[in-house]
């Protein structure tokens, strides 16, 4: 079973957690972030993969032309999804490759393809 589904453009590495009184928190963004992805997730009415070791593909819309790291993409999609119940943790994941699918403006987003590995 392939599944596949468009969740939003995450947020910044940097804007996602906050430091509070020596905590490390979800923050504003980070939840509002993660809810867009779990609706995302449901709206696809998918079943997760449980435990399954897992091939994970995505291809990122970037919403501008600044130089940013593909990697910075992963950790907020990954707990997303994880969130959403797609799969018990990201450490299923064996196989990752995350690449460049081009310039939206108006839709920056992440297509997203899981698999069993």
């Amino acid at each position: 079973m392939t599944f596949s589904i468009a969740i939003p453009f995450p947020p910044s590495t940097n804007r996602i957690w906050r430091n509070v009184a020596g905590r490390t928190l979800l923050s504003r963004i980070g939840r509002e972030y993660r809810a867009r992805v779990v609706e995302a997730v449901y709206a696809a009415r998918v079943q997760g993969f449980g435990r399954q070791k897992l091939r994970l593909v995505i291809g990122a819309h970037v919403p501008d032309e600044r130089r940013r790291d593909l990697d910075n993409l992963l950790k907020a999609a990954n707990d997303a999804m994880q969130a959403a119940r797609l799969f018990e943790d990201d450490s299923q994941i064996v196989d990752l490759r995350i690449y460049r699918a081009g310039l939206d403006r108006q839709n920056p987003r992440l297509i997203v393809w899981l698999e069993p590995a």
